[in-house]
């Protein structure tokens, strides 16, 4: 049975503060938040703060898929049944990081419209920024690619995006 959502909901509110099934947490630079093989059981939003997100080869090979800042969602696989991480979370300096549990997610996502298309934002621009970094890495020489990738670094990569002709 769903309930009816919260007639001034807003998700912001929502994420600063602790309640049912979520908390808030800080971690310092080099902590890792979850590891690779851990059991996928919470979705993570970066309040303040930068997280690295990696995996390690068999062979031990490490690869960093990401480099997330604030107001980010990660772990969010555990919502689709994944068991198990199949990255690792680091955060890179100081983080404060809202841990909520899947069943609150998936009750505040059924419960809360305002919520949802917020999550919904973040899911678009996240795979935006998977196709970007794509293309990039296709077309573009070293040299740009790093100048791309130290504008993001630097938080300006809301007001970067790719061009082909550049």
């Amino acid at each position: 049975m769903k309930s009816e959502p919260t007639v001034h909901f807003d998700p912001s509110a929502f994420l600063s503060t602790p309640g049912p099934g979520h908390g808030i947490k800080k971690y310092g630079s080099g902590e890792a938040i979850f590891a690779q093989g851990d059991a996928a059981r919470d979705i993570f939003y970066i309040q303040a703060g930068q997280v690295k997100i990696t995996v390690v080869s068999r062979r031990g090979k490490e690869a960093v898929i990401g480099i997330l800042s604030a107001d980010h969602f990660f772990g969010e696989s555990a919502l689709n049944g994944q068991r198990i991480r199949l990255s690792t979370a680091t955060a890179i300096e100081d983080c404060t990081i809202v841990q909520l549990s899947r069943e609150e997610m998936v009750n505040i996502l059924e419960k809360e419209p305002r919520f949802s298309d917020f999550f919904i934002q973040h899911l678009l621009s996240r795979n935006l920024r998977i196709e970007e970094d794509l293309v990039d890495q296709l077309f573009n020489s070293s040299e740009k690619r790093l100048a791309r990738t130290l504008l993001l670094l630097a938080n300006l990569g809301n007001y970067i995006r790719y061009n082909p002709v550049l």
